[in-house]
């Protein structure tokens, strides 16, 4: 069962583990990673989101650190077949990544392939969840109408996932309240939600934790924590 947060109530070390600090942009440089992982580790966040060639570094950095390391599987466009998503998986893993955030695949979704959808996520839940790895899937809610996310939302929760996730942070638009609130009623209390995308200040977090979500993906993470430590010093 999910323990829901509550804004009015938070500490400032479970806003911290909301937060899986996002290190996905394309562009990034290796002193950009690890600025990121350092800064991560000085916050004490949740995670790193990083993607599949930096895990290693970033599990070198936030080793013993109570950072965990996530790293992204079939991202940003979910239309790698499943052996390669597997695959991907499998990699992380044995990189040392402790979280995987997959994108489902959403043209496969849209086209009503809900068996395909199924199963692409519970080949990777195969491989992962024995291991005890945490699974987000990733519905990327700018493209589906609010019906194919909720059917989203059920064949996630079929598969054996841990977590639906409203966005990869590189559709047109990202995290929605009305999103997250739709997500959260559709699946069971086990099942958590992590918002994505454009979650960028702390009222907009906290706004996001009381619609039901467990973990969010952010850039802004130190203004954030800052501005919380400023309210409650």
């Amino acid at each position: 069962m999910t323990t829901q947060l509550n804004s009015k109530t938070i500490t400032y070390e479970q806003l911290a583990k909301v937060i899986d600090h996002s290190l996905l942009k394309p562009e990034m440089t290796e002193a950009e990673v690890i600025a990121g992982c350092e800064l991560a580790k000085k916050y004490q966040v949740a995670s790193v989101c990083a993607k599949p060639a930096d895990v290693p570094l970033c599990v070198g950095i936030l080793k013993g650190s109570g950072v965990a390391v996530g790293a992204v599987v079939g991202f940003p466009h979910g239309s790698s077949t499943t052996a390669v998503k597997v695959y991907e998986a499998q990699d992380a893993i044995a990189n040392g990544a402790e979280e995987l955030d997959m994108v489902m695949n959403i043209g496969a979704l849209r086209s009503g392939k809900y068996d395909y959808v199924r199963e692409d996520i519970r080949a990777v839940v195969a491989v992962a969840k024995p291991q005890g790895i945490l699974i987000k899937v990733i519905l990327e809610n700018a493209y589906l109408t609010d019906e194919q996310k909720v059917k989203a939302c059920q064949l996630v929760e079929e598969a054996g996932a841990d977590f639906v996730k409203t966005s990869t942070g590189y559709a047109p638009s990202g995290a929605t309240l009305e999103d997250v609130r739709l997500m959260r009623r559709t699946v069971s209390p086990h099942i958590q939600v992590k918002c994505a995308g454009g979650v960028r200040t702390l009222p907009a977090l906290l706004d996001m934790i009381d619609a039901g979500v467990t973990r969010s993906g952010a850039t802004t993470t130190a203004t954030m924590l800052d501005d919380f430590k400023k309210l409650h010093p």
